[in-house]
């Protein structure tokens, strides 16, 4: 049951184009499993890029050429003049030590 929770939760995050949630996700499933239970499997452990590479491997394989690369990117972009909403908010970003707004989606 772990890992179908897993390949949902990666599935809704690939095919949502706006702000994801463990509500929104049960929702779509029509409640087959509840917010509760998808915030109790994400919090059960710190996923790691080892836990990314066992849900994708199969698939990188299976496409993977010569001519072709898979890039992660995880950038978050400073949105300094934007106001506070249910998506913007203040995050400390390290690398600079100071406090800086972006968007959390």
């Amino acid at each position: 049951m772990e890992k179908i929770k897993l390949e949902l939760y990666t599935d809704y995050l690939i095919c949502n184009s706006g702000f994801a949630t463990a509500t929104g996700l049960s929702a779509m499933l029509e409640g087959d499993i509840s917010h509760d239970q998808m915030t109790r499997f994400l919090s059960s452990k710190a996923f790691t890029s080892k836990d990314l590479w066992g849900q994708v491997k199969a698939t990188v394989r299976q496409i993977e050429q010569e001519n072709r690369c898979l890039i992660f990117d995880d950038t978050i972009q400073e949105k300094a003049w934007a106001d506070e909403n249910e998506i913007m908010c203040w995050l400390l970003i390290t690398a600079k030590g100071v406090r800086s707004r972006v968007s959390t989606c």
